[in-house]
């Protein structure tokens, strides 16, 4: 029996990123990024990945400020989770993402600089951040949708 997979996403109102991962080796790779108009992203394109991956469970970052309090995206996040996880009738865990697409620029732009920053697939790195943060923590989650 294959191991299950299951997608992240880091939620964003004009890009989504999104990654695949798996709780064997705890790792992520990341996907395509979504665009998105207003926080909604083309709802066929999701839906590809879903049949294309057949998660188990769906994982979306829940950003909020350093001191826990909500951000103007937070909101929209829990929505997108929420409708996510009733078109797809998968469940859907929110995870705390503090800072998690600020780490991935720094790394990256260490890496490489800005050129490499400019470049590189941002959100959907972010997503494997989320995503592994999740598959380490073996499903400890801020809710479920």
């Amino acid at each position: 029996m294959p191991e299950p997979v299951f997608l992240g996403f880091d939620f964003g109102m004009k890009r989504i990123g999104v990654a695949v991962g798996q709780r064997l080796t705890g790792c992520a790779t990341p996907l395509q990024t979504l665009h998105a108009m207003q926080g909604v992203p083309d709802w066929s394109r999701v839906a590809a990945l879903i049949k294309q991956w057949k998660p188990q469970a769906l994982v979306v970052g829940l950003p909020t400020c350093l001191d826990g309090t909500e951000l103007y995206v937070t909101e929209p996040s829990r929505e997108f989770a929420r409708v996510l996880g009733e078109r797809f009738e998968r469940s859907v865990h929110l995870v705390d993402e503090r800072l998690s697409t600020v780490d991935v620029r720094s790394a990256v732009f260490a890496a490489g600089g800005y050129r490499k920053l400019k470049g590189a697939n941002v959100d959907s790195l972010a997503a494997c951040v989320i995503l592994e943060q999740w598959l380490r923590t073996d499903g400890a989650v801020i809710g479920t949708h």
